[in-house]
């Protein structure tokens, strides 16, 4: 190896070494080895930065604007419930199965990773409402969602890295489909192993989300309003009797607690005081003359973004032993308290004036923004979406339907490219006013597109290098008394091994120069082994810090590391067998 490769291999053993300590993000990462290597003149100025003018990062950001799309308008939303089911699962595979078909076939044709940013909230409260903790189902979501992500080229950013790698080294691109037939039988026997195994792999965790419920008992506060239809009117004749779950507990009148008999007359301004679970708040809502503390204290100035969420009190954070008047809740966090909810000894009296205890769960409406205001502060021990916390949805979903449909049969018919139906479809969505421009640029994480952008620099330094053609070689002789099956495996395993050390972008963009030498060396087919490459640089399932999807549930469903250990090394073993299987089945090895 030439001064050129030895640099390049010392370089990307740094960067190895900062991605496992886990103190540098992957972007940064990357990002930080390829200007190295341009520096020190391993790599040109196109071979560096061409990623920035390439068509995959473009494509991962049109997808991700229609994603968030279909977030704001809840066209993927609407559903959820009803495809997972209305009764409780007869068992944790029961459970399972529905979580991980769902998130397959979605991710089938939605980037996994808004898919699962957008389902977790879900599958949080589907496991609670039927008794369960989410942490049984948390990990199989994720692992389903990238199976399903190599069903086609929409699924992950990877695929699509792999195409544009594809693209300039001359070769046709997978189209939408084209890699179904490989993809699909690695998703339903991925998911076959998630179904019989996970139940008995998976050890039983406690999820922060198991402190919250939308079943317990809250003290919810309610305002009378002028001019509505409760203002003057008896407490015997205002319905409330007819609030199935409900019951009126207490008057606070300017300060002073006035029980609610029959014939008291209410007053615009009367603070009410319900008792019941969180999810018959809409029932009030629906009341004439009756809002939320919420409405009460936000002037209407555009368009609601308010959403609901659950937070739990921390023991030794500096809510608790004070009250949220005290506090000056609302200034502090730029979020009004609903309802409150205590175990074993139900808060009473006005909210505002209730001590706070540690495990408190208070019930929030809160602006865009706010978990990411408030998650490096000390006060919550977990924040969560509710069920009912998206905002007020607007029209548009059936537009964002038609959009992805005129997306599949566009690009699945060979009508149009992926790229240029992409953008369109982003465009359409813009134009139409469904989502704004700036709800748009907020749908995209450019985390993502820069990684993807620059992993091509990495991988034109590993070509230009040499280090790419010497790795080819020792892959090469070590797989090339089996044929080009044997080749084919080498090459999947050492995707396997990268992508659980480096990124799945990065892994594909130092193997597919790798892939390519091969292919010349060997005339073993490059689009075959450039399959193999996509598929074992996006299943990542030996750790949380391998793909996005696994890192967000990481935390969410309690999991400790060697968690995905136990359940990946069976799931990695059969999804490689399959790969290995199904490939030479579906594409010639080779030329």
């Amino acid at each position: 190896m030439g001064w050129d490769a030895w640099i390049t291999l010392a370089v990307i053993a740094a960067m190895v070494v900062a991605l496992v300590s886990e103190r540098v993000a992957p972007t940064v990462a990357v990002t930080t080895a390829v200007v190295v290597l341009y520096l020190v003149d391993v790599v040109d100025f196109d071979g560096a930065f061409g990623g920035l003018s390439n068509a995959a990062p473009v494509t991962v950001a049109a997808l991700y604007v229609i994603a968030g799309a279909a977030e704001q308008t809840g066209a993927l939303a609407r559903g959820l419930d009803g495809v997972l089911g209305a009764r409780r699962p007869a068992s944790e595979r029961r459970a399972v199965w529905r979580v991980s078909r769902v998130a397959a076939g979605g991710s089938a044709f939605v980037p996994n990773t808004p898919l699962v940013a957008l389902m977790v909230p879900s599958i949080e409260q589907w496991s609670r409402r039927h008794g369960f903790s989410s942490s049984r189902v948390l990990m199989p979501l994720s692992y389903a969602a990238v199976l399903g992500g190599v069903i086609t080229i929409l699924g992950t950013s990877t695929n699509l890295v792999v195409n544009g790698f594809l693209d300039a080294a001359g070769e046709e691109p997978f189209g939408v489909f084209s890699i179904t037939p490989v993809g699909l039988p690695v998703a339903l026997a991925g998911v076959a192993v998630l179904v019989l195994l996970s139940p008995l792999l998976l050890p039983r965790r406690s999820t922060p989300g198991d402190q919250l419920g939308s079943g317990r008992e809250y003290t919810i506060e309610m305002v009378v309003t002028a001019g509505g239809g409760l203002a003057g009117a008896s407490v015997a004749d205002a319905g409330f009797a007819e609030l199935d779950g409900l019951s009126l507990a207490a008057v606070d009148r300017l300060g002073q607690v006035v029980a609610p008999d029959a014939d008291v007359r209410l007053e615009p301004g009367d603070h009410l005081l319900f008792t019941g679970p969180i999810d018959r708040i809409h029932d009030l809502e629906k009341v004439d003359g009756l809002v939320t503390t919420h409405e009460e204290l936000s002037a209407p100035t555009g368009p609601d973004r308010s959403h609901m969420f659950e937070a739990v009190v921390a023991d030794t954070g500096p809510l608790a032993g004070h009250t949220l008047k005290q506090l000056g809740f609302h200034e502090r966090h730029g979020a009004t308290v609903l309802a409150i909810h205590r175990a074993g000894d139900p808060a009473r009296g006005p909210i505002g004036d209730v001590v706070l205890r540690g495990g408190d769960v208070l019930v929030l409406v809160a602006e865009d923004g706010f978990r990411d205001r408030i998650r490096d502060l000390p006060d919550f021990l977990v924040v969560a979406p509710m069920e009912a916390s998206a905002p007020v949805r607007r029209p548009g979903g059936r537009i964002v339907q038609l959009v992805v449909l005129a997306l599949l049969l566009a690009t699945g018919s060979g009508l149009v490219d992926l790229t240029p139906a992409s953008i369109a479809g982003a465009w359409a969505l813009v134009v139409t006013r469904v989502v704004s421009p700036t709800e748009a640029v907020r749908s995209v994480n450019f985390n993502v597109i820069a990684l993807v952008a620059m992993s091509f620099g990495l991988g034109a330094a590993a070509a230009e290098s040499g280090l790419a053609e010497r790795f080819a070689e020792v892959l090469v002789d070590l797989g090339d008394p089996l044929g080009h099956v044997g080749v084919l495996v080498g090459v999947m395993a050492a995707t396997l091994v990268l992508t659980e050390l480096l990124s799945n972008n990065a892994a594909a963009a130092l193997m597919f120069p790798v892939a390519a030498a091969i292919s010349t060396e060997t005339g073993t087919d490059l689009r075959s082994l450039a399959l193999g490459v996509l598929v074992m640089a996006s299943c990542s399932f030996l750790s949380p810090i391998g793909y996005q999807t696994n890192t967000m549930v990481w935390s969410i469903g309690g999991y400790r590391f060697s968690d995905f250990t136990r359940v990946g090394v069976p799931l990695t073993a059969v999804v490689f067998a399959t790969t290995a299987l199904v490939i030479p089945l579906a594409y010639p090895l080779a030329t």
